[in-house]
């Protein structure tokens, strides 16, 4: 697998049309590559930024998540909480280079996602390629981010070993590889966090990935969903008293 990170001019609220950043940076995709684009780029094309003297972080975090937690039950004053699924600190909004501005996640990720990938088969007469909107997120236990896929298209974002043999023949049960993460952390990995002004990157030789010639349907999406309840770490989530958007 090979991971290249893009550079960009700084992606600022005068950039109204992430098309046409995509268009001037990606010059080369070959088949089954696969292009990442931080969702930060795209929610500012888009115009989901709010100054942040207008407003504050935990009014934002009310409307956006789907689940949150106060700040005030955080060691480090930060909001947890639950948005599309994913468990994300404040709902996935930043300050981090967004110029005196609130940064929220895109409007609609994985239509951003499926826009993206057509838009750059049709320029590069590609057949397969696949699209991935990331971010990053910590992990309980473990210090720093990782990525994260808020969403992807063009390729299947779960491998599933269910009822395969393992070296010994043993017939795993539970294990499903995630395709779409895995990538999204590999690609955050060398697009890095602060100044680095890198927010595309485009990974190559991926035989391992099943690519598709389609967006993903609402059955693929819905299988990458786990609701509170079911979670193997539902004797956590569902101890604490989740407060509800507004």
């Amino acid at each position: 697998m090979k991971v290249t990170a893009v550079k960009t001019h700084k992606i600022t609220t005068a950039d109204k049309d992430i098309l046409k950043v995509i268009d001037k940076y990606v010059t080369n995709l070959s088949e089954r590559n696969i292009l990442v684009v931080t969702s930060k780029i795209i929610a500012i094309c888009e115009g989901r930024t709010v100054l942040a003297s207008s407003t504050t972080k935990d009014e934002l975090v009310e409307q956006e998540a789907d689940y949150y937690l106060p700040r005030s039950l955080s060691k480090y004053n930060v909001c947890i909480s639950v948005k599309n699924s994913i468990m994300v600190a404040s709902a996935g909004i930043d300050e981090s280079n967004g110029n005196g501005n609130f940064v929220l996640w895109p409007k609609d990720p994985q239509a951003s996602a499926n826009s993206i990938r057509k838009f750059l088969q049709n320029k590069f007469k590609l057949k397969e390629v696949g699209i991935i909107i990331s971010d990053s997120k910590t992990t309980p236990l473990r210090w720093g981010v990782t990525g994260v896929a808020l969403a992807h298209s063009g390729f299947e974002a779960l491998n599933s070993y269910i009822d395969k043999p393992d070296i010994f023949g043993r017939l795993m049960q539970v294990e499903k590889l995630n395709i779409s993460d895995s990538l999204a952390t590999a690609a955050v990995s060398v697009m890095g966090e602060g100044s680095e002004q890198t927010p595309l990157c485009v990974i190559s030789n991926l035989p391992q990935v099943k690519f598709q010639n389609r967006s993903p349907n609402q059955a693929e999406l819905e299988s990458l969903k786990i609701s509170l309840e079911d979670d193997i770490y539902a004797p956590l989530l569902t101890k604490v008293k989740w407060k509800k958007r507004l």
